[in-house]
């Protein structure tokens, strides 16, 4: 007598073809997110939003269990599996203890409603170097005096300066801006005064040697009815200061700055080829920093070449909407 082979049942692999075909959706989108058109922006913008596309996957599994389907739980490993190959290192606390140098950088904010606070916040941070982005003129003197006792040296260019414990020297301009893009080029008279800058670099001198110091502030993005994820003058920004960084003749270099834009966007890979970001070296979690009332991207960087960092954190809320951040290099 043949002993019967038992059948296995079938149902729960054939119920929720849809969950199954949304799973694997999200996994590929977020295997080949450098693939996705950058068409209207589509592309940038999945990509500083990558991690946040994690949050479908309870939600893919919720409607796997409540259609008990076999087909859609095993689809779901391919999101899983990718979203922790990006970030699953983020989750590990990095840092170490040690460094020789802390540096710090935060969009103050044009409409600070507070800077003299804010200056203090910062100056208590203990940073030996200070960057400031977003710099108006009216709120430009109230930084330098409430930064004055705990900063000695510093810098200012356009919207962004640097303040420093350390002797500064060779300081310059950067161009980043780019002025002929944007929805309200057209409308500026020809003979309009040119924008101020928005990058600088300088020299810090340290006791293992001078470090190339940039500061940097790019251009803004903007989600446009007609344009969608609208991001040509940031990217004209990070193509020139990615061309400066790598012609810098300094084995060490430190960028500061708020750059619009995560490292994730395929924009920043001039940038860095050359640089390596602290928070994913160094720090503790995914470090977003923006909107200060509940940050969902780090756009506020701080890139490193030619020094380690030895950790990496977010600094408290100031007036800004901005959070600062923070970081311990060592040579």
């Amino acid at each position: 007598m043949i002993p019967r082979i038992p059948r296995i049942p079938l149902a729960p692999w054939k119920r929720g073809p849809v969950f199954a075909v949304l799973a694997l959706l999200l996994g590929l989108l977020m295997l080949l997110h450098a693939q996705v058109p950058t068409f209207a922006g589509v592309g940038n913008l999945v990509e500083n939003l990558l991690p946040w596309l994690g949050v479908f996957v309870p939600v893919l599994l919720a409607g796997a269990v409540w259609r008990r389907s076999a087909s859609a739980t095993v689809a779901l490993l391919l999101p899983v599996t990718v979203w922790l190959s990006l970030f699953g290192g983020l989750l590990v606390d990095k840092s170490h203890p040690g460094g020789d140098l802390t540096v710090a950088s935060h969009n103050v904010s044009a409409d600070n409603p507070d800077p003299t606070g804010t200056a203090r916040q910062l100056a208590a941070s203990g940073a030996d170097l200070l960057a400031l982005e977003e710099l108006t003129p009216q709120a430009r003197g109230t930084y330098e005096k409430g930064l004055a006792k705990a900063y000695p040296y510093h810098a200012v260019r356009g919207t962004v300066g640097l303040w420093s414990k350390l002797p500064l020297s060779d300081t310059r301009s950067v161009n980043v801006v780019r002025g002929d893009v944007g929805p309200l080029a057209k409308t500026k008279p020809a003979d309009a005064p040119k924008e101020p800058a928005r990058a600088l670099r300088t020299t810090v001198a340290t006791d293992h040697g001078p470090l190339a110091v940039y500061v940097a502030h790019l251009g803004s993005v903007r989600l446009m009815p007609s344009d969608g994820f609208w991001t040509v003058s940031r990217d004209f920004g990070a193509r020139a200061l990615g061309k400066t960084v790598a012609a810098e003749p300094n084995k060490r270099v430190v960028l500061l700055g708020d750059l619009n834009g995560t490292t994730d966007d395929r924009a920043f890979h001039t940038l860095t080829a050359h640089l390596s970001s602290a928070q994913e070296t160094a720090g503790n979690g995914f470090g977003f920093t923006w909107p200060a009332s509940f940050p969902i991207a780090r756009i506020d960087q701080i890139l490193v070449r030619g020094v380690g960092a030895r950790s990496a954190w977010v600094l408290p809320e100031t007036g800004s909407d901005h959070l600062p951040v923070a970081a311990r290099i060592s040579w």
